[in-house]
């Protein structure tokens, strides 16, 4: 049977971390046994240190690295990181807000293994790590256009690639629709069909 942490627990860590860290700690929050943090990014390196390393913490286990995009805010993305203490059964969850043109400092001289999560957060969204060892796209193509989990970036993508056998190699291409986007009614995903599917008559009592 899982054991799940008490929140008095968590309030004391959160009250801690404030205490520590001050003005860095913006908002504390918790919510599904997790304490979530933001916290301003001029103190990331030292707050994640402390969470690694301090006694009343030991949050030894990264668990991921994210962003969030937030087009229509100055400070455009939140980077989060999630991180896990075994010794203490508990997770945390630490926002930073960072703006388009600033680099976030990389944690792999604390966790190794943020390595690929912080390529994958560049490839993906475009957010810059300073002191990563090896910063370069990780599930996107060598040569692939913009970042496709920002909310501005089109979900056709901007080319597309196929094997062309004249050639015999793989060849990049604009992207050609074969159709126009349908408008669907969210009711039936057939609008405009000219038989009855199950659920279309919601649409007629919609528009009495």
């Amino acid at each position: 049977m899982a054991v799940y942490p008490d929140t008095d627990s968590l309030a004391d860590l959160a009250e801690l971390i404030q205490l520590r860290f001050g003005d860095d700690v913006l908002a504390t929050e918790i919510a599904f046994d997790e304490l979530n943090v933001t916290a301003s990014l001029s103190g990331l390196l030292r707050l994640i240190e402390f969470l690694q390393s301090d006694t009343n913490c030991r949050f030894s286990t990264l668990t991921d690295i994210t962003a969030v995009d937030h087009p229509e805010r100055p400070a455009r993305f939140d980077v989060v990181y999630q991180m896990l203490s075994m010794f203490r059964n508990q997770r945390i969850r630490v926002k930073f807000a960072v703006r388009e043109d600033e680099i976030v400092p990389s944690i792999t001289g604390l966790f190794p293994g943020a390595n690929w999560y912080e390529r994958e957060v560049f490839d993906l969204f475009g957010i810059m790590f300073s002191g990563h060892p090896d910063l370069r796209r990780i599930l996107t193509d060598y040569g692939f256009r913009g970042f496709p989990l920002r909310k501005d970036f089109p979900t056709t993508g901007y080319v597309e690639v196929r094997y062309d056998d004249a050639l015999k190699r793989v060849v990049y291409e604009p992207v050609r629709l074969t159709q126009e986007y349908r408008q669907f009614d969210f009711l039936s995903p057939w609008e405009g069909a000219k038989y009855v599917l199950p659920g279309d008559e919601k649409a007629k009592e919609a528009g009495k």
